[in-house]
């Protein structure tokens, strides 16, 4: 398995724990897996988002060469941006492979009986669907059966979840842009968020843990509210299975 670990997973520093996380089941679980490293570039979704072609293409031909040079079975993923450009916008340029996001490789992990996760963890919590997760790839049941084989976990869904979910704010090469009408969106999924009456909020997607990061400072409640990666609450949970 080739971990691919993204922008975000590499040089962001709250993302890095992300993918920290992500790599501490991978050992614990002594799954065969490697990373590209240094060689690693960025899988190009923003720039094509935001309208630059010529660069996303060139992005993409950089990766799918360099892709080449290593023998793996499947990809896997933290970003759902990286997910779908990897998985549906690589083939347009020759480049097939089998491509999952980390919601979909844990939980896979849960139904083999390979990953338990025996630690409860009593907090309240309301996951966020990533739209890029979501709507682009209609993955809603991975995270969500992640989530619920955590025990003392109660789980509260927003108003707006699943296929009526609401966006954090960064798509469309938003993270890198600053709202100036309206209020922002990623404040408006946090008082969605907000009306669960959470203590945790989790997602499976760094964009949107970047920008429910920000949302929670602006509102100065750091201290009373969390947000987390599926994988970094997999991670407290984790139990070992010394059989496998």
């Amino acid at each position: 398995m080739l971990f691919y670990v993204g922008c975000a997973g590499a040089y962001d520093d709250r993302n890095k724990k992300v993918t920290r996380s992500f790599v501490e089941i991978l050992n614990k679980l002594k799954i065969d897996y490697g990373v590209i490293g240094d060689a690693e570039i960025c899988c190009g979704e923003t720039s094509r988002r935001m309208g630059n072609e010529y660069l996303f293409q060139v992005a993409a031909e950089e990766n799918i060469s360099l892709l080449a040079e290593y023998q793996f079975k499947k990809i896997v993923t933290l970003c759902p941006h990286g997910l779908n450009t990897i998985k549906n916008e690589y083939p347009q340029m020759g480049f097939s492979c089998d491509v999952k996001h980390h919601a979909e490789f844990l939980s896979e992990l849960i139904g083999s009986g390979h990953l338990k996760l025996d630690r409860a963890i009593p907090k309240k919590l309301t996951y966020h669907d990533p739209c890029y997760l979501g709507r682009y790839n209609g993955i809603y049941k991975a995270p969500r059966e992640v989530l619920h084989a955590i025990p003392s976990l109660d789980i509260r869904e927003m108003k707006r979840s699943g296929k009526e979910s609401f966006c954090c704010g960064a798509g469309g090469g938003w993270m890198w842009m600053d709202e100036k009408i309206g209020k922002r969106i990623n404040i408006q999924r946090l008082e969605d968020a907000l009306a669960t009456d959470p203590e945790w909020i989790s997602t499976a997607c760094p964009f949107c843990v970047t920008m429910f990061d920000d949302a929670i400072k602006s509102k100065d409640m750091e201290e009373s509210l969390k947000i987390w990666d599926i994988a970094e609450i997999v991670e407290q949970a984790l139990v070992i299975d010394k059989k496998t």
